[in-house]
């Protein structure tokens, strides 16, 4: 396998810091956050806003050439371009997958819409499945991989939520993220399960934990609990167990780490993941 970085967990660093601290620390790849985003309400480097390691959509087919040339630069490959667009906004889409054309990236993630528990959700699904053939189509085109993502909150949070709305299409064309740290949130399945149901659907893979905290009690005694992101090392999801899956389902692809914790510093979080994980993969 090899090992990528997603720069939506390098807050504090720049792309031309990133490339470096990544290949120093013997990545093989980069996952280049790619959207509009706004500043941080205090200034600082955010995971979600003002990220100083994120390209803007605005630009970003115009900034190819400088990010192709930065990551090449550095002897890193990019196995997938981390987008926020969604299915629902094709003119979003083309110019994400055109991006990600110029850079030579295989893949591009393309969203699902969110699901806010109220709308029928079957019919949501097929107005999506009908706009994901249009992305197929325009995937095909650019010849980038377009790929959803298994994420809590979307209409896709589990391996087999994402296989049933895959169920049809060329898998040359479209393909699934998996995602055990968004599965501690919602969707969890044991890993071997999903992994097959996936099938030729599987693409890339994440690799980041998360854990359940306990917030207080309600009036009727009973529990309140909220999921939060952890280091890979301290989270429910079992990195060990997914590993195994992989493994057993003949997955030789990309690992791309994906750490929103914060108890150690960025350094030390980018060194540690990737020693703990080929640890296990000698062992396992």
């Amino acid at each position: 396998m090899r090992f990528a970085y997603f720069t939506a967990g390098m807050p504090e660093l720049t792309p031309d810091e990133a490339v470096l601290a990544l290949r120093d620390a013997g990545y093989d790849g980069i996952e280049w956050r790619v959207t509009d985003q706004t500043p941080s309400a205090d200034g600082r480097p955010g995971f979600w806003t003002g990220n100083r390691c994120t390209w803007p959509m605005a630009t970003f087919v115009v900034d190819a050439p400088r990010i192709r040339a930065l990551t090449e630069g550095a002897g890193l490959a990019m196995p997938n371009v981390g987008t926020y667009v969604t299915c629902d906004d094709l003119p979003a889409v083309e110019q994400a997958l055109q991006g990600a054309a110029a850079l030579a990236a295989p893949c591009a993630r393309i969203n699902v819409p969110r699901y806010d528990g109220v709308s029928p959700y079957l019919s949501l699904r097929d107005r999506s499945r009908a706009q994901y053939r249009e992305v197929a189509a325009m995937a095909r085109q650019y010849g980038v991989r377009a790929l959803i993502e298994i994420h809590m909150g979307n209409i896709t949070p589990s391996a087999s939520a994402a296989a049933a709305f895959l169920d049809g299409f060329d898998p040359g064309e479209v393909g699934a993220i998996h995602d055990a740290g968004n599965m501690v949130y919602e969707g969890y399945e044991q890993y071997r399960l999903g992994l097959e149901a996936l099938g030729p659907y599987l693409a890339h893979v994440h690799i980041k934990n998360a854990r359940w905290e306990r917030t207080g009690a309600r009036d009727d005694g009973s529990v309140e609990w909220r999921a939060t992101f952890a280091p890979l090392r301290k989270g429910v999801a079992d990195i060990a167990a997914l590993i195994r899956a992989l493994k057993a389902v003949g997955y030789d692809g990309w690992l791309s780490f994906e750490d929103f914790s914060t108890e150690r510093p960025l350094a030390e979080r980018i060194v540690d993941n990737l020693a703990y994980v080929k640890n296990l993969l000698g062992r396992l």
